[in-house]
């Protein structure tokens, strides 16, 4: 009797802790809805913002950071200047670190990430120095979704004929995406990709497969080869095989996903695991501690500049794909995907940073 009553107790502790901290939760949930108050507004009149952003000047990444922060300052109480510091390092991962352990937490300081960073502490990459659950993420402008293809000279044009032959493929560096999508392949759809890694990000994957050099790219963002290679696309040059997304991109609705051509019920979660580094594709942050009533003002501004006219003309003229996350929804997919299975996190990690790679 005394064991029952203990398991008794045990269980009415735990069900009183689970009702306040949903209560905590709808509070919080309360109060981010809210408008912003006037002490946010007079906050930033005197404070402008600095905006890490965690790519090399001139890259995607900075080119879709710096076009919306001219535009965002326009929708945060007080207007706010803010200011764009490039920090590359660690494959962007250095701009999350810095933002997570040596910036103000008063919400003059945000992160404009990489879209690896939310997920890459799960996989163990030893460049990520900070607990991707404790950011308050504010929202990403669009999803990075990576496509495989080849130059329109290869004799593979399909995924099922990368299946029955070796395809050499360039990538950048090896925790590149150009670099882990097609190891996954070969190891979850047994495909037989032979990865060339050590070209520059940018031109030099491009100018690989113009010169020769390799058949083509497994893990290039579609909206990427869309903005700086688009006589690719109108000329038909590309043989795009297959597309990397947890759901198809309307631009390719005869391409097939990768998700369903595997079989095993198990690859097929390992494979979900590591496209979610895609879903919050152009991420944002503010550090843990910022104040609750400003991280709803910068939430509710950076909703609001995604619809701005000017900020969407100017999009469409830099040929910008703007496919929006809210910062609720990012959260909620990391916990989701921190609670995956340690033997699908295991495997998961495996392949996106394998034994001895380290962040670039």
């Amino acid at each position: 009797m005394g064991k029952c009553r203990r398991i008794s107790s045990v269980i009415s502790a735990f069900f009183a802790i689970a009702t306040l901290v949903t209560a905590a939760a709808a509070a919080t949930q309360q109060q981010s809805s809210a408008p912003p108050s006037h002490a946010v507004e007079e906050f930033y009149k005197t404070h402008p913002i600095t905006m890490l952003i965690g790519s090399g000047a001139g890259g995607g990444y900075d080119v879709y950071a710096r076009a919306f922060a001219q535009y965002w300052s326009n929708h945060i109480p007080g207007h706010p200047p803010i200011i764009p510091k490039n920090i590359p390092a660690a494959a962007g991962l250095a701009a999350a670190a810095t933002l997570y352990n040596n910036s103000d937490r008063d919400g003059s300081v945000v992160g404009a990430f990489t879209n690896g960073a939310p997920m890459d502490p799960l996989f163990g990459n030893p460049g990520a120095h900070y607990d991707a659950l404790q950011f308050n993420w504010l929202g990403s402008i669009g999803k990075l979704e990576n496509v495989c293809a080849t130059w329109h000279t290869s004799s593979v044009k399909t995924i099922a004929q990368a299946r029955d032959r070796q395809v050499v493929v360039a990538a950048a560096g090896a925790t590149s995406n150009s670099a882990i999508v097609p190891k996954m392949l070969n190891a979850l759809i047994g495909t037989k990709f032979k990865v060339i890694s050590g070209y520059d990000p940018g031109s030099g994957l491009t100018m690989a497969v113009e010169g020769g050099e390799a058949e083509g790219v497994c893990g290039l963002s579609w909206s990427t080869i869309k903005a700086s290679r688009p006589r690719w696309i109108k000329d038909n040059l590309l043989n795009v095989i297959v597309q990397m997304g947890l759901t198809k991109l309307a631009d390719l609705p005869n391409v097939p996903s990768a998700l369903d051509l595997v079989g095993d019920p198990e690859n097929k979660k390992v494979m979900e695991l590591i496209l979610i580094r895609q879903e919050a594709g152009r991420p944002f942050a503010a550090p843990p501690g910022t104040p609750a009533d400003r991280v709803a003002a910068l939430r509710q501004a950076f909703d609001e500049t995604l619809t701005d006219p000017g900020f969407v003309t100017d999009a469409q003229k830099l040929q910008l794909e703007i496919e929006p996350m809210t910062g609720d929804a990012i959260e909620k997919m990391l916990v989701k995907a921190y609670a995956a299975p340690k033997g699908i996190v295991i495997r998961a990690a495996a392949l996106v940073y394998p034994a001895g790679s380290k962040a670039e």
